[in-house]
């Protein structure tokens, strides 16, 4: 299909209907590239099903004070979607009772919700074993408000996460904005002034690496020695762990492949690096992802598919850890980019 065809197709992509629309047409319609249903009905993994469930991965919100060339949230200061204190209180009575041992809080940035400390604050009683909150490092810096999350973070044990494209400035900037790499450097360096990633701590700090084009990521422990060493050397940072994430076709990203004439050879590229091992560990299925507004998903990519579980149980408010474990999980042609190389979730790569 030419790239005149694909540009005519793309119309608006603001709505997830119109975006599942693309993915499921668009080149897939010529009959050139297997349905990911099939590819993985070939190596015996379909219909796809959950295993014991290990993450809850929380959605605050979609408000952040970045914007983000590869944002598959689309998130930003214009985004109003918070979430309530009602699914706020819901969501603390399954953080009680789940079987999961991770806690992981998300958004958006998690932080600028206005009641985002007391929800850790109520969370962090519950004695999940790996509390993660995923920060955008950024949102430290960006108020004097959010300047002690370092000493809040230390204080109720959480693990962050932190986003960072790359250990150079040029890199980083280009894809998440002027100014960028400046203040994540200064707020890994507090963080690690707060005890973060520092011998005997037991405080977690790993970053995120995304690609910051429409190519996948290269092997994540050689890019995690090389973080580590720039970063150490650079800067006198130190981190715990480096997670490769592949871009997933959606949202800002698509739009991205569209404009910039790489969808087609994005898609393709996915689909040759598929990996049948990574299918047995992709995120769905160990993960249940809430939105902000309680309902249930797979994982978060099918979060902004608006792709909800497929089970009688959908909103936090109905939660059922047993039901929700016999559920099939909800696929499409995205699923491509969990399963390429290495695999991808939000832990990074799903194989050696």
């Amino acid at each position: 299909m030419s790239t005149k065809s694909l540009k005519a197709r793309k119309n608006k992509l603001s709505s997830a209907t119109n975006q599942i629309d693309f993915l499921e047409g668009g080149i897939f319609a010529e009959g050139d590239l297997p349905r990911f249903k099939d590819k993985i009905s070939g190596t015996g993994n379909f219909p796809l099903k959950p295993k014991k469930l290990e993450i809850l991965q929380i959605n605050l919100g979609y408000m952040c004070n970045q914007v983000c060339s590869h944002c598959h949230v689309d998130a930003g200061p214009d985004r109003k979607e918070i979430m309530s204190m009602e699914t706020m209180l819901q969501c603390l009575e399954v953080i009680k009772t789940t079987g999961a041992h991770t806690l992981d809080l998300t958004g958006g940035a998690p932080e600028m919700h206005p009641d985002f400390r007391w929800f850790v604050e109520e969370a962090s009683k519950a004695g999940i074993s790996d509390f993660i909150v995923r920060s955008n490092l950024t949102i430290i810096l960006a108020n004097k408000k959010y300047h002690d999350l370092p000493e809040f973070f230390k204080r109720h044990k959480v693990h962050v996460v932190s986003s960072l494209p790359f250990y150079k400035k040029e890199k980083t900037d280009k894809q998440r904005g002027n100014g960028v790499f400046d203040k994540s450097i200064k707020a890994l360096q507090m963080l690690n002034n707060a005890g973060y990633a520092r011998e005997s701590s037991g405080l977690k700090l790993d970053l995120v690496y995304n690609p910051a084009g429409a190519f996948l990521p290269t092997n994540q422990e050689a890019m995690e020695r090389d973080f580590k060493e720039a970063l150490k050397k650079d800067f006198d940072i130190d981190f715990n762990n480096l997670f490769a994430i592949t871009n997933l076709p959606i949202s800002r990203f698509l739009e991205y492949l569209i404009a910039s004439e790489n969808y087609e050879d994005y898609m393709y590229s996915l689909v040759e690096a598929y990996n049948p091992a990574a299918v047995e560990n992709v995120m769905c299925t160990n993960t249940i992802s809430v939105s902000w507004d309680g309902w249930l998903y797979d994982c978060d990519f099918n979060q902004m598919l608006e792709l909800k579980v497929n089970s009688k149980v959908k909103h936090i408010s109905d939660y059922n850890e047993g039901l929700l474990n016999n559920r099939e999980i909800i696929i499409s042609q995205h699923c491509y980019g969990c399963t390429a190389g290495a695999g991808s979730s939000c832990q990074g790569s799903v194989t050696k």
